[in-house]
Order: C-alpha cells, then structure tokens, then sequence
C-alpha cells in the first residue's frame, strides 16, 4: 500500500472562493480541525498578501504540531521571506513556491521566455532552501504545458533543491488519463525524479477534480492537494474527502491509502460548511445530506435486508450518526463542559462562562439541545469575540397588506446608543433600513441566505449575509431561534468584521 500525503488548502485556495472571508478564530478552528482529521500539510495562507494573512499563518505554524504547516509565495525573494518569517517557528516549516510555465501564461502574464521561467524558478527555489528543510515547488497551469518543457524544468528545479514538485490543473482543463499519462511522462523522462514526491493539484471546472487527482495517483503521485467540500476558485478545488474515501473503499484497485481519521471527515466538512457560509449540497458524496437517505421502494428493501447492497459506505465510517448526545434545561455545566470537549472544542473559561449561559437560556426555550445546535452556539461565540457594534434591542411590525416597520437599538463601543427606526417592503428589509440609518453609512446586500440548526419548530436560525460596506465587501453570520434576530445579527457581525480589520491594519502600520 502507497502512503499518499494529504495537502490540504482550504485555508488558502478554499478562501478564495467568492464571498469567503474567515477571520483569524475561525482560521484557526478550521487548523484544529485539520490537524484532527490528519492531514499531513496545511497550506495556512499566502504570508506576502497581507499583515492579517502573514499573522494568520504565523500563529497557526506556532499552535499546529501534528501537521507541517506551509504558506504560498510567488518567485519573488520578498515572499519567500514573508513565508520564512512567518512558518520557522512551526514544527515542520515548508515552502511551497510557484511559477507558471504554459506557454499561454509565458507569453500573456509573465512576458518571459522558456528560459528565463527556467532561471527565474531554479533562483527562487535555491534561495528558498536556504532556509527551509522543505521546498514544494508548483509548475502554475502545468496541465497545458509543453511536456518535454515541463521534464525539462522540473529536472532543474530538483537539482536546485526541491523535495516535492506539484504538477497543478490549474483550469481545470485536463482528462483524468491525459492528466495522468502527464505524472507518467515526468518519471520516464525526468532523471532525478526518484528523488521528490509527485503531488497533484486538480480544479473542478469540468468536474473531473476528483477524477484526475485519482488518475494522478495511479500515474505516480503520492500528494494530492485539495480542500474540504471542494471549495476555492471558480468551481473549486478536488474534494479531499472523495479522494480519500475513494482510496479507503478501493483499496483493492489503487492499492493506496490516506492516514486521514476518516471518522472526523463530517465534523470537519460542517465546521468548513458553517464557517465558510458555503452549504454542502444535498446530494453531494460522502457528505452530502442524501448520502445515506434510501428513498426508492427497491433500495429500501434492499439495505434492509443487507446494507451492502446499496450502501458501500457506512454512514458511520465518516463521522454521519445517528445517535446524538442529548442535552436539556436540566443539564448542568459540567455535562455542557464534557460535551464540549467530546465535540473536541477548546475554550477558555471566559468563553465557557458565556456559553453556558447562552446554552441555558436555549435550552429553555427549546425541549432539546443536539450536538449540531452546540456546535453552531460555540462557532458562534468563538466567530464573534469582537464588536464595535452590539444590538441591544429590535422590534419589528409586520402584518399582510401593512408597512413593516422596524425599531432597533445599538451599542457603539462601550457607552453610546444609538436608536432608529425605518420601512421596508418586508420584514428583512425594514430591519436593514433600520440598521443602515444606525451606522450611518450606504450599504449593499449582495448576498441573504437562511438555514435551519437541525429540525424542528423550534430550530436555531442561522443566517448568512454577504454586504457591500464602505466599499468593501465582506460576510457575516447569525445565530439565534428568531430568524429576525439571527438576520441582524448576521449583517452586524459583517460591519463588525470590516471594522475590526481596518483597525488591526492601522495599528500594523503604526508598528
């Protein structure tokens, strides 16, 4: 059986997907939760893009000590050493550099000549390991390069230092035996091949991701690159959590295998779902909502009688159960406390204190508290540690063929309170009216979406907003068991978020 190392992007490539804006908490939570699943690299961030991603991949590098931790650079000495200063003080620090090499991004975007890439990716990857035990270097939209080009250049850069060479499908543009047969050319015409890991990085914009990365691995690679739910850019990235069950449950054909927790991979795939405000479809594999649901009379009859007839994987294999820890208004703070740390939830005991006065004051409204609902009450704590802006009060009057009509109270920093109160054509909209007239400033909803915590009458809200404000486009989210509440409260946590940020900037600029 081949190891196959799991590089997982979802912190870097997965936050570029459109309308994704996770702050440091939940960058960090999501690195927890990586580390837990068992991935063997996260790439953390882009260091060079920015102070807020340089301190993001820092921190993460300090507190991660099961994975190697990575950051982006460009063949530029200026991020090679924004990603040094950021990753030496991890476990494992490694580089992960790039340049492209298709001669439409030659031509186009870099105006520079076979050789000059050639030279110019050889520098960086030398000076790179300088400093770094490890240098993964990337042949950007190597999918659509000259293959005899691309032998060439990887030879170099092999010679020059580097321990894993990644050969991206950067667009998506490749067959699964196209892409493979390229894995499969490099280790026939590359000498120094046997001397680095072949890694592979698969788009999804023709929904083969899943397909070449597994067609890479039977050409030779042993590192697949991808993100949790298969987000990041355009259509996103291959989904790790197919390849790795793929792998686990054919064994027998790729004679391959992951050192993935398989049982972590739903409790991962929620926690990316909720932070990212990206929801996983229902029909999505391995973790999708249907994955295990049996509607047909026939599959009925068939899994009763024998599972394996129409299940090939247990739903139980990837973390999905059924039986959920129940707890009530009776429940005390240590049995809170103990679910807490079962879901594998660090707090401090500031945070604890808040929580569990949340989780009571819940719990009296609703009959039940389920694990998805704590899950969502401490992501929600932990996303929303900071605020300018704080709602104290809101009163909303609707009613058919009447002018909805909306009064809220703000808390601006510690003492001031603002009230106003606005129209809409609904109930939403007079609430946004209303808190657009508190903060003063002209904001655009781009985005307003709405799910349900579990079932139920009384099911939590939970409410994602994306906003134009002042200019800069941002998320937010909400929780609450009222929809109107979870509503502000989402739109208040994406100023919030715009706020903060352009304080941290300011005072990063005075240091």
């Amino acid at each position: 059986m081949r190891k196959i190392n799991i590089f997982e992007t979802t912190l870097r490539d997965g936050e570029q997907s459109a309308g994704v804006n996770l702050n440091f908490t939940e960058k960090l939570e999501i690195a927890y939760q990586l580390e837990r699943l068992g991935v063997d690299i996260i790439e953390a961030g882009f260091p060079a893009a920015s102070k807020g991603d340089f301190n993001s991949v820092q921190e993460i590098a300090r507190k991660i000590k099961n994975s190697s931790v990575t950051g982006l650079a460009r063949a530029v000495k200026g991020d090679i050493d924004a990603a040094w200063d950021s990753l030496r003080g991890g476990a494992e620090p490694r580089l992960h550099t790039f340049i492209a090499t298709s001669p439409i991004h030659r031509e186009y975007k870099l105006k520079m000549s076979k050789q000059q890439v050639i030279e110019r990716a050889v520098e960086m990857v030398k000076y790179g390991a300088a400093r770094f035990p490890i240098v993964q270097w990337s042949a950007e939209d190597a999918s659509r390069t000259e293959l005899d080009y691309l032998a060439e250049i990887v030879e170099a850069v092999i010679q020059a230092g580097a321990k894993v060479i990644n050969i991206p499908d950067t667009v998506g543009y490749a067959a699964p035996i196209e892409y493979g047969n390229i894995f499969r050319y490099l280790r026939e015409h590359v000498p120094s091949i046997d001397k680095v890991s072949l890694s592979a990085h698969c788009h999804d914009d023709l929904g083969m991701a899943t397909a070449n990365s597994l067609a890479a691995i039977e050409g030779g690679a042993t590192q697949v690159e991808g993100t949790i739910n298969g987000i990041g850019e355009r259509a996103g990235n291959v989904a790790l959590e197919e390849v790795a069950m793929a792998l686990y449950i054919r064994k027998d054909f790729y004679q391959a295998g992951t050192d993935l927790v398989l049982n972590e991979i739903k409790r991962t795939s929620d926690l990316v779902s909720r932070l990212t405000g990206m929801q996983v479809p229902a029909n999505k594999a391995i973790i999708g909502a249907n994955a295990y649901a049996h509607e047909s009379g026939i599959h009925q009859d068939g899994v009763l009688k024998e599972k394996t007839t129409y299940e090939i994987i247990s739903p139980e294999l990837v973390g999905v159960s059924s039986n959920s820890l129940v707890l009530g208004k009776h429940s005390g703070r240590h049995a809170f406390k103990e679910r807490l740390q079962e879901l594998n939830f660090t707090v401090t005991d500031e945070e604890m204190n808040s929580l569990f006065v949340q989780f009571k004051e819940l719990a009296d409204n609703k009959k039940t508290m389920t694990d998805e609902d704590i899950v969502a009450l401490v992501l929600e704590e932990k996303a929303t540690d900071i605020s300018f802006y704080d709602m104290v009060a809101l009163q909303i009057s609707h009613g058919t063929h009447q002018t909805a009509t909306a009064t809220v109270t703000l808390k601006k920093g510690d003492n001031e309170e603002i009230q106003e109160a606005a129209t809409g054509a609904g109930s939403v909209e007079a609430l946004y009216n209303t808190l657009e007239r508190c903060l003063g400033s002209e904001i655009s909803l781009l985005d307003y979406r709405i799910q349900s915590v579990g079932g139920g009458m009384d099911a939590l809200a939970q409410v994602f907003v994306k906003i134009d404000y002042n200019g800069v486009e941002t998320s937010g989210r909400g929780l609450d068991q009222d929809v109107l509440e979870a509503s502000a409260k989402a739109y208040l946590n994406a100023v919030n978020r715009v706020i903060i940020m352009k304080e941290l900037e300011e005072k990063a600029v005075l240091l």
